[in-house]
């Protein structure tokens, strides 16, 4: 079957990951985008544990680790180090979790995208601190539990819906901003390409299930992951300069499908579900408004 995915390999085979592990597969597509003049630096999260010890690595890329909060100063720094030297034609990315992007690393992000400088940030969203333990984030849904929002006699599930850094990232004009998912790679893809062609800073957080947080088994991570945009739980668009387009070519299932095929939500009684249902349904025409006022011409 025809496939618009390039063949090239920079992620070798060998790594630490977990079986089932969406953020190798979000980085495996990410650098077949990109290729190899590529830069990425990584903070503290899963990433800087998957390439394996000194002197093993398992990307055929330069890679940097940075501080937890810093991924953002980082790619600034090795932005304007290569530009001197004369190599704008390397793509920088700045590749960290939600721990480190939705929490941790917000102000420096935000640094980075408002200064402007032309880099990629690539936020992997595992809906947790996978790493350490699998500790909520600000990007882990209601409903979930973790190993700090425990459910046992007192039923402590996390309360608040998810931050979206995504929309932050809009509201803050970001010349280029997606999301996307491993389940659509030539989605992502293309997503990639598209904010090649913007100069400045783009910005594009990627779902990567995590079957050890999520407790699911590891080989329904693309299942998981397809479940996520069909229930619109987690919603695919780009922001291309001022333009907005959503995702809108599937059919809708509830979401019920979504929560009940992970461990993390399997505590959830039916009005608690229902919470998710108004949530997801409130967001939905928030994203359809966006569409009408942000309007853009057909994208190819």
């Amino acid at each position: 079957m025809p496939t618009s995915i390039p063949k090239e390999e920079l992620m070798a085979p060998g790594h630490t990951a977990c079986h089932g592990c969406g953020a190798t597969l979000a980085m495996r597509y990410v650098l077949k985008a990109l290729g190899e003049k590529t830069v990425v630096s990584v903070p503290a999260s899963c990433w800087a544990v998957i390439p394996g010890a000194m002197p093993f690595r398992t990307l055929d890329v330069p890679m940097v680790y940075t501080p937890f909060a810093a991924t953002g100063a980082s790619i600034s720094g090795l932005r304007e180090g290569l530009d001197i030297q004369g190599k704008s034609d390397y793509n920088v990315v700045g590749f960290a979790g939600d721990g480190g992007t939705a929490d941790i690393g917000l102000q420096g992000l935000s640094g980075a995208m408002e200064r402007g400088h032309n880099v990629f940030y690539i936020m992997y969203d595992n809906e947790g601190y996978m790493n350490t333990g699998v500790q909520r984030s600000g990007s882990t849904p209601y409903g979930a539990r973790t190993t700090t929002t425990p459910v046992g006699k007192e039923r402590d599930f996390k309360k608040e819906n998810k931050k979206i850094v995504a929309d932050m990232m809009i509201a803050q004009n970001v010349p280029y901003v997606a999301t996307a998912t491993v389940a659509y790679p030539e989605d992502l893809i293309k997503k990639i390409e598209h904010a090649k062609a913007v100069h400045g800073p783009k910005f594009i957080q990627i779902l990567a299930p995590c079957p050890t947080g999520w407790y699911y088994p590891p080989e329904k991570t693309i299942e998981i992951s397809r479940l996520a945009v069909q229930s619109r739980m987690f919603p695919l668009y780009e922001f291309i300069e001022g333009r907005f387009y959503l995702n809108k070519s599937f059919k809708p299932i509830d979401v019920s499908e979504y929560v009940k095929a992970q461990d993390r939500f399997k505590h959830l009684n039916e009005g608690e579900i229902e919470n998710l249902r108004r949530y997801v349904e409130e967001r939905w025409n928030q994203l359809l408004e966006w569409e009408k006022l942000y309007a853009g011409p057909v994208k190819a």
